[in-house]
């Protein structure tokens, strides 16, 4: 448990900073200033600016909530997608099951990263349209955790008492099912949050996600590109921000997962 508060502090201090560093920081993130064209870091402009005189620093702020924004719902809607379609098939078996397992399998045919361009090459891309696009892109894999782990609860003796006393079914799976399958939703959900940024910053990066003038981690990326070799912080730091927030939610999702496992080792001890 130790190990794992050590991880939650600097990703809280990292949202925090996302969040409420605006509130400290009073540069707006879209002012131009001709006289302060791909400044490097320094006091004035802590991260350096851009191509356009703007502050690099306030930009990694702002873009940082979409991302966070972008990532976060994301993982939320896909791990409860897989979540209602893994209980689904879990329970109910039969040709339930086999149809679940159909479309799992017919989605996991195409590469994730594939079918997220081919989606977004038919919407206008925004911060609400990649939430919805990167759901559907990422429920697959806790469908079928969820689904494997259903099979066991309902495998259980307490479980099929239930249902022989006509227990309802909504009780069932609140009470009973719920409790049992929250630490692989919450592994399922961490793990999602990161690779949900790292997928908005791809499609950012390929000119597919956020379009200016809105910003995210990836598009700040992509904006420093062309000046990589004269400014190389323009994509630096946008790119260890993304970095530091996918490795930390990674930390914490294997921590999580290694006090799961301890919990019911110990449990079945």
């Amino acid at each position: 448990m130790r190990a794992l508060l050590w991880w939650l502090l600097p990703l809280g201090l990292l949202i925090g900073f996302v969040f409420l560093g605006g509130a400290l920081f009073s540069t707006d993130a879209h002012t131009l200033d001709r006289h302060a064209i791909l400044l490097p870091p320094s006091a004035e402009h802590l991260l350096g600016t851009d191509r356009l005189g703007r502050d690099l620093f306030a930009r990694v702020i702002e873009g940082g909530k979409n991302s966070l924004i972008i990532g976060a719902l994301s993982a939320l809607i896909g791990s409860l997608l897989g979540l209602m379609i893994g209980i689904t098939a879990g329970y109910f078996r039969g040709v339930v099951d086999r149809s679940v397992v159909v479309l799992i399998d017919l989605f996991l045919t195409f590469p994730t990263f594939f079918l997220l361009l081919t989606l977004v090459s038919y919407v206008d891309a925004s911060v609400w349209m990649l939430i919805v696009v990167i759901s559907i892109t990422g429920w697959m894999g806790t469908a079928r955790l969820i689904r494997s782990e259903a099979f066991a609860i309902g495998a259980k003796p307490f479980i099929k008492i239930l249902k022989i006393g006509q227990v309802g079914l909504f009780r069932i799976l609140f009470k009973y099912y719920a409790p049992l399958l929250a630490p692989i939703f919450l592994v399922s959900f961490t793990f999602g949050v990161s690779g949900a940024i790292l997928a908005e910053s791809a499609l950012s990066f390929l000119g597919l996600g956020i379009t200016p003038p809105q910003m995210s981690w990836g598009s700040l990326l992509a904006e420093g590109k062309a000046v990589i070799d004269v400014a190389w912080w323009v994509s630096f730091f946008p790119g260890l921000f993304i970095f530091l927030i996918t490795f930390l939610l990674v930390q914490i999702s294997d921590r999580l997962q290694a006090l799961f496992n301890q919990r019911d080792l110990q449990s079945g001890a």
